[in-house]
């Protein structure tokens, strides 16, 4: 009974509100995965004078290949099923957070001088693909620090652990970000690294992980050069204490680290990689396996013990999850099996950290039961977004009910909700579901 689901008895309802209501679920139109959907849609536009009128027939022709996905998203089986009130919070910690004027835009770089400090921007992408944009998000900024994670991962996916820690540690040093320390084995101290951003990569080719990614600036990878003095000293430290792997080139090493740091993005293509960090490894929109889970387990347990240089301490006890800042403003937070957030506003504090993303990040663990340990049995409750309110689960229920009654309609709209294993269009779906409102 999807379709009368969906327009609420109605047996006709012009596309827009099937539009409508498919974005109140989280899902864009402009998702990879409902492709054929809206080109059918936009087929029907084009071939009516008029407004276009969604019936039964039209609904089992534009639905008919996404009918599991769709499925999911209006029988709210999706991780964060009443997503616009969701979202509704999240906007409302926007305009909080924008109200903070503190910190200063990040000088040793020139290039990012340029950015006005009013630009603010949050995005939001779920482990099932529901994304949420408010702000600037579509401005374009240097992810500088916030590569370091993911060139991190993609070593280890491509190397394995052993051989990455084989030359980087993993303790955080308890110094500052840049100085020139090694461990007591000679090895970089983890939060060393987050400076040098694990050079280690000598061997890193093209990953399917930066594909996401749209391009480095080559001005600003220019800037970075010409200002990097202090990642110079801190290379030839290293060679000099025979860190590098034997054959890897000191200052080529460099070179791409600069260029890395430079990779432009905006808040909405980074959340998609925060969220494939917190779908482990599995692009949500694409349902492309990326990273290893091995890789992913260990790049979030590093973001978490010494991912917001040296404030990462305190932002392990008051918010309790995995993030990635950068001098550019950015943040990328990760919520475990949930969602991957991205914060971008250029203002920064005086070890480095946005000013408004680290206030947006506080807001939201405390509104939210997000931290790591909110879940303990007798710890104060907050909001559970993953579950759904009673009123929802009533409903849920009698439309279950209904679903299950005969009628006229054919299999598609009677559908079981599983999560198909062999469902190419829907394999980000093959997850072990533990949702609590089940």
């Amino acid at each position: 009974m999807l379709f009368y689901t969906i327009t609420e008895g109605a047996e006709k309802v012009p596309v827009s509100h099937f539009i409508s209501a498919v974005k109140s679920t989280g899902l864009l139109t402009s998702d990879p995965r409902l492709r054929d959907c809206m080109e059918k849609i936009r087929e029907a536009v084009r071939e009516s004078a008029g407004e276009v009128m969604m019936d039964l027939e039209l609904f089992r022709k534009c639905v008919g290949g996404n009918i599991v996905l769709l499925s999911l998203a209006f029988r709210r089986k999706f991780i964060i099923p009443e997503f616009e009130a969701f979202v509704g919070i999240i906007n409302h910690i926007y305009y909080t957070s924008k109200l903070q004027h503190d910190g200063q835009v990040a000088k040793y770089i020139p290039h990012l001088t340029k950015f006005s400090p009013d630009l603010w921007g949050v995005s939001l992408c779920t482990v099932d693909g529901q994304r949420h944009s408010v702000g600037d998000t579509k401005v374009p900024f240097c992810l500088q620090s916030c590569v370091k994670p993911l060139e991190y991962a993609i070593a280890v996916h491509e190397h394995g652990t052993e051989r990455v820690h084989h030359y980087v540690g993993k303790e955080p040093s308890g110094f500052k970000f840049n100085k020139l320390s090694l461990d007591e084995e000679g090895s970089m101290w983890a939060s060393a690294t987050q400076r040098m951003s694990f050079i280690v990569q000598f061997t890193l080719v093209l990953h399917p992980m930066l594909l996401l990614l749209t391009c480095f600036h080559f001005t600003r990878f220019q800037s970075e050069k010409e200002t990097g003095d202090r990642n110079y000293a801190i290379g030839y430290y290293l060679k000099e204490k025979k860190c590098f792997p034997e054959g890897a080139d000191m200052i080529d090493a460099l070179d791409f680290y600069f260029q890395l740091c430079a990779i432009e993005v905006t808040c909405e293509s980074g959340s998609i990689m925060a969220a494939t960090l917190a779908n482990g490894g599995i692009c949500p929109i694409t349902g492309e396996r990326v990273l290893s889970t091995e890789a992913v387990r260990n790049t979030l347990s590093l973001m978490h013990s010494c991912g917001m240089y040296d404030y990462s301490g305190q932002f392990a006890f008051h918010v309790g999850l995995p993030a990635k800042s950068g001098v550019s403003g950015a943040v990328l937070l990760v919520v475990p099996n949930v969602m991957g957030v991205m914060c971008w506003s250029p203002p920064v504090d005086k070890v480095g950290n946005s000013v408004r993303g680290i206030h947006f990040c506080q807001e939201l663990v405390s509104l939210f039961n997000f931290h790591n340990y909110d879940n303990l049995r007798h710890f104060l409750k907050k909001q559970d977004p993953r579950r759904l309110s009673d009123d929802d689960r009533v409903n849920l229920k009698f439309e279950k009910q209904l679903s299950h009654q005969p009628n006229e309609l054919n299999s598609a709209e009677t559908i079981t909700i599983v999560h198909p294993a062999g469902d190419k269009v829907n394999k980000f779906l093959q997850v072990e579901e533990k949702r609590p409102f089940q």
